[in-house]
């Protein structure tokens, strides 16, 4: 098959960069011809390596350019960029003329059904239904979430096939013919899982208004006071770093937490953890409890939209407090940092419950999708 995958840049180190990287590098393994279109590359290397065979093009559009513009700039230049990129890649899957075309739900999302090239055309999403809504704008801007979120529902019924991780988010769509779940698989094979032995808590994510680290620092001031000789290592990058560093610094936890920056061995860090935590306000199926799950380590989380819910098992293999909990979260932390046994039971069930997201299971998945498409 000739497959095409959409998305803005590979050179983030996200999870959704990840999960694309490792389905292109399976699929380009069993002779697939891969090609990922980008709009926003700017000659930076992709940040997870892909395999030689897979063919990179990026279009040159720059919708980051106006990141910072005012909301007028942008309503008059992005019409200009989505007429510019419609053209462009229109063009190239002309040329191509792949037998499937994926959005990763990106700037491509609403031009994709438009382009009568051929192909069978899939939308993924890596969020949930609300994901708009969970920004938490205000004002002209919060008016203009609800807009596109509404305007998604109409985007997605236009695809042949529109794939979904969770059960709980494809409930939020509605009765929709075309919706499949498909969840992300792990991102590694680790045979044996992290001995739990550290003193070590480890936690993955941008730094951004997302994954609301400004409430894991809260609580791990609750921790430290209980248990000063553990520490938080949080792996990432973005524009909340200074903010959350000042955090850190206010309330003198430089000696007990770290933020640091993305590493391409993320595995030897989950290895030498004793448990993985997530403060996040929304998600889709977030890799770093499926990376954490696989690497044997209890598991605690928000109960946020969408995701932690299809991974943990409340008592089995972690948490799930409810959002904002900060007090009931630092107190699950500390009660596993206490009790071995518990930390090990849980780990054991996170180990043996990551086989559920087996990248052989779950690329399956999307061959059977791939045939279903192109037999109609």
């Amino acid at each position: 098959m000739k497959i095409v995958y959409c998305i803005l840049g590979t050179f983030n180190s996200g999870g959704m960069e990840r999960v694309l990287a490792n389905k292109a590098n399976y699929l380009a393994k069993l002779g697939h011809e891969i090609t990922i279109i980008t709009t926003d590359q700017q000659n930076r290397k992709p940040y997870f390596n892909l395999d030689e065979s897979i063919k990179q093009i990026d279009l040159g559009i720059n919708y980051t350019g106006n990141n910072n513009s005012g909301l007028f700039k942008k309503l008059v230049d992005y019409p200009k960029k989505q007429s510019e990129h419609k053209k462009l890649l229109k063009d190239l899957l002309f040329k191509i003329k792949p037998d499937i075309t994926v959005s990763l739900f990106d700037h491509e999302v609403t031009l994709l059904p438009n382009i009568h090239d051929g192909s069978k055309k899939i939308v993924e999403i890596h969020f949930s239904r609300f994901k708009r809504m969970q920004y938490g704008r205000k004002g002209i801007w919060k008016i203009i979430d609800k807009i596109r979120s509404n305007n998604d529902l109409k985007t997605v019924k236009k695809y042949d096939k529109f794939v979904v991780l969770t059960e709980e988010d494809k409930s939020y769509w509605g009765d929709l013919d075309n919706i499949a779940v498909i969840p992300n698989a792990n991102s590694f094979k680790i045979s044996k899982p992290s001995s739990l032995n550290s003193k070590n808590v480890i936690a993955v994510g941008r730094y951004d208004y997302q994954k609301r680290f400004e409430d894991l620092i809260d609580i791990w001031a609750i921790v430290h006071q209980e248990e000063p000789e553990w520490h938080l290592n949080i792996f990432g990058k973005g524009p909340e770093k200074d903010v959350l560093q000042k955090m850190i610094d206010r309330l003198n936890l430089n000696d007990t937490v770290t933020l640091r920056e993305p590493v391409r061995n993320i595995d030897e860090q989950y290895l030498n953890s004793s448990m993985i935590v997530m403060t996040s306000r929304y998600e889709g199926l977030p890799m770093a409890l499926l990376e954490g799950q696989v690497a044997g380590l209890p598991l605690i989380s928000y109960t946020c939209k969408c995701g932690p819910k299809d991974i943990i098992s409340e008592g089995e293999n972690g948490f799930l407090l409810e959002e904002g909990d900060k007090s009931g979260f630092a107190k699950r932390v500390i009660e596993l940092i206490r009790n071995d046994n518990l930390r090990k039971e849980f780990g054991e069930k996170s180990f043996q419950l990551s086989n559920n997201f087996s990248e052989r299971k779950i690329m399956q998945k999307w061959l059977e999708l791939f045939d279903e498409s192109l037999s109609k």
